[in-house]
């Protein structure tokens, strides 16, 4: 942990270091030493105050929205050279807690920034997740899941009705084959009746073979008995927290992307802790009053900057077959097993909110790097078919993986450092942290709050974001190549996206500018040819719009498939076929070679 004492004047500390501002209006200026005024008003030099101070942003990818006001109460923290750019809040990470984050901050007159090694928001786990807003029933007892779970799927009707990202709501059922696991149906019930909330889940009920095939008639007929849970959902993780990140910035907030922070410095003087100067990208250091580490994976990390890492992440990896829209009707509520210590809440069959169907996840430690490709398939498609003997995995269009960031305390941390006041770690935020994002945002500015941060509401917050994605109706007249209007100029003809809502997403405020980038926004690419035929057509829109030449505009990235192909094939599909039915036999060794 490092300090920069002696940074500006020093005013007196209280509550966690905020400094009383009425000290900076006495003494001798620090900055020159030899004017009679105070530092914020030298006459010897060009400083400023921190009311005064510009931001350096970038204005296609981070800045504020024009027009807006954007208040500062860092008044009090204080560069005398007039040189950095001070803010009450510097949020590091961009996945959807750091953006739950920054949205629920951007209601206040406070001047906030977000910090994101990647070239997007949503770059790590907040893509590459099921999208499942759970029931809130399973959480154990007494944790803090267990607190801001149930709390958060209660809030998503209503952001989603904000901010127009998707989501609607399927129901859950937790499947029993044998007798044997029944007790655990009851477990779970009761867990999710307790009082833990104002009340507990509510019409959770344990339901039998007759009801569960009348609800989805492709189950395996075998089922013994479900936990039935009406409140489960499911949306697009990465359109959901786009969704926030564009919100947070038309109310002002600032984002700083392909920036990773490299040190964070505490400020001080004989007075006591100020804030921290943040160093983040290839130069730029910004000082601000609270931190919040919301990096994920990389939480540990960034906590130990400032000798505040009192946990350690323990990555799991999860793998996910996701088949075509054909395939969805395969389920129409959200299909786990019966959940294993182990596995967690184990493989799940479900719709994606767009209609495909999803397989997956597993659930397994780094250090099980050795099970082969074949393996994680086979166990994939194997459990699966368990819950739903049927699908047609021929129709796979795609396979992914993507790290989970459990701590060693197994559960949430939501809470400022006891060594390193107005640091807030918010760490571990696996499983189901998309589902508690917004009650974990909430809590975090309860934490900040008692930390010393001022929360004035903001007389222009608009909660509002129109959507990228436009619905086509039956009616709808969109054809490739039309010549005349871009909402009628189907870009990708899988997923019929415009060239409309591709222009739109390029100059919204985040920007899209990499094939990446406009895919998780429109969906174009994400169809049957996984942009085969659209990825060329998008990259001449993109170079239109943004004058980037067509060769530097950035394609599609690396890539998390188990398969043997960046785009599945149909010998990739019919090495699925072959693994769906064998189980490490003959088969899976045959199906082995050709990887």
């Amino acid at each position: 942990m490092k300090d920069v004492e002696d940074l500006g004047p020093a005013p007196a500390t209280t509550n966690r270091g905020r400094a009383n501002a009425a000290a900076l209006n006495s003494g001798p200026c620090s900055t020159c030493s030899s004017c009679p005024s105070p530092s914020a008003n030298c006459t010897s030099s060009p400083s400023m105050s921190a009311q005064q101070l510009g931001t350096a942003t970038n204005p296609d990818r981070s800045g504020a929205a024009a027009g807006r006001p954007n208040p500062s109460s860092s008044s009090n923290l204080y560069d005398p050279m007039g040189l950095l750019p001070l803010y009450d809040v510097v949020i590091v990470g961009a996945g959807v807690i750091g953006c739950s984050i920054a949205r629920e901050l951007s209601r206040y007159r406070l001047k906030v920034i977000v910090i994101e090694k990647g070239e997007d928001v949503a770059s790590g786990a907040s893509k590459a997740n099921s999208g499942i807003v759970h029931g809130g029933y399973d959480e154990l007892h007494g944790t803090l899941k267990s607190k801001v779970a149930h709390k958060g799927n209660q809030m998503f009707h209503r952001l989603n009705e904000e901010l127009n990202f998707g989501f609607r709501v399927t129901g859950s059922l937790v499947l029993a084959f044998e007798p044997s696991e029944v007790p655990e149906l009851e477990r779970l019930l009761e867990n999710g009746r307790k009082k833990r909330f104002t009340s507990g889940v509510k019409d959770l009920r344990i339901i039998g073979r007759d009801e569960i095939l009348a609800k989805e008639p492709h189950i395996n007929p075998e089922v013994f008995a479900a936990l039935f849970c009406p409140h489960t959902g499911i949306t697009s993780p990465y359109e959901y927290t786009i969704a926030l990140a564009e919100n947070a910035i038309l109310n002002g907030v600032e984002f700083r992307l392909q920036h990773e922070v490299t040190d964070i410095q505490r400020i001080g003087n004989r007075g006591g802790h100020l804030g921290y100067l943040v160093s983040a990208g290839s130069d730029e250091k910004i000082m601000t009053r609270y931190v919040v580490n919301a990096a994920g994976l990389f939480a540990d990390k960034v906590a130990s900057m400032v000798g505040a890492a009192n946990f350690y992440i323990a990555p799991r990896k999860g793998e996910y077959i996701i088949l075509d829209k054909s395939q969805g009707l395969m389920a129409s509520h959200v299909l786990f097993p019966v959940p294993s210590p182990t596995r967690g809440k184990g493989i799940l069959v479900s719709q994606t909110f767009h209609g495909n169907l999803l397989l997956g996840p597993t659930s397994r430690e780094m250090s099980e790097a050795h099970r082969t490709n074949i393996e994680v398939l086979e166990e994939i498609v194997a459990v699966a078919r368990h819950s739903v003997p049927d699908f047609d995995v021929k129709k796979a269009i795609t396979s992914y993986a993507g790290l989970r960031a459990k701590s060693d305390r197994k559960d949430f941390i939501i809470e400022e450092s006891e060594k390193a006041p107005g640091f807030v770690n918010v760490a571990g935020i696996d499983s189901p942290g998309l589902t508690s994002s917004p009650a974990v945002a909430q809590m975090t500015v309860d934490v900040l709050r008692k930390a010393g941060l001022k929360t004035e509401g903001k007389s222009w917050f608009s909660p509002y974001r129109r959507p990228i994605i436009i619905k086509k109706t039956e009616g709808y007249k969109g054809v490739i190549d039309h010549p005349t209007d871009a909402s009628l100029n189907i870009i990708c003809r899988c997923e019929r996206v415009s060239e409309a809502e591709i222009v739109d997403a390029i100059h919204r405020p985040l920007g899209a500018h990499s094939i990446d980038a406009v895919k998780k926004r429109t969906r174009a690419g994400m169809g049957w040819c996984q942009g085969g035929f659209c990825e060329p057509r998008v990259v001449a829109l993109i170079s239109r719009e943004t004058k980037i030449p067509i060769d530097q505009v950035p394609r599609r990235g690396v890539g998390s498939s188990l398969l043997p192909h960046k785009r599945i094939t149909e010998e990739d599909r019919q090495l699925l076929e072959e693994l769906s039915w064998h189980r490490r036999g003959d088969g899976a060794k045959k199906a082995a070679s050709k990887l």
